[in-house]
């Protein structure tokens, strides 16, 4: 059944909007990427990798719309520890599996592999990643991104991106 739903017409247009993230996360367009966010969008990425009471849960993010805002003035601002030397990234999201769809809205899981390279080091991020795709004709949003880090209960070094 999954299979024929990825040839839905209202998936395909899901897993683009996944796709696009993820090439606007690479370009560092970070208030671009910050638009494609619903005003009650949230994103998490959670350390217990099998919880989904994010708000009563430990997060490494929990992002509402207000959270967000700082974190792209973070990133695009060039002062913060995150923007200096900015890493560079490439993506590749795959393994598409719809479970909940409707005329209104998408929900995917994917496979994200991430690769980072910054002062001569590259690093390699795996996850499951959740995506609620809120479908408009005025321009389709994520409702929900969920990144679980195949290694969220390890320590993180930090970032400087996005994932």
């Amino acid at each position: 059944m999954t299979e024929m739903m990825l040839h839905d017409p209202r998936v395909a247009r899901a897993i683009q909007v996944v796709w696009h993230e993820a090439q606007l996360l690479d370009d560092k367009e970070y208030e671009a990427w910050e638009k494609l966010y619903g005003t009650d969008a949230m994103y998490v990425v959670p350390i217990d990798h099998t919880t989904d009471d994010f708000a009563n849960s430990l997060n490494m993010v929990y992002d509402d719309a207000r959270m967000r805002r700082m974190r792209v003035d973070r990133m695009v601002q060039g002062n913060a520890p995150s923007a200096v030397a900015a890493a560079r990234t490439v993506r590749t999201v795959s393994s598409f599996r719809a479970t909940d769809v409707s005329d209104t809205h998408v929900t995917l899981t994917s496979a994200q592999v991430l690769v980072s390279y910054k002062r001569s080091a590259t690093d390699v991020l795996g996850a499951r990643v959740t995506h609620r795709i809120s479908l408009d004709d005025g321009g389709d949003r994520i409702e929900l991104k969920v990144i679980r880090l195949l290694n969220s209960d390890q320590p993180v070094h930090a970032a400087g991106f996005l994932l």
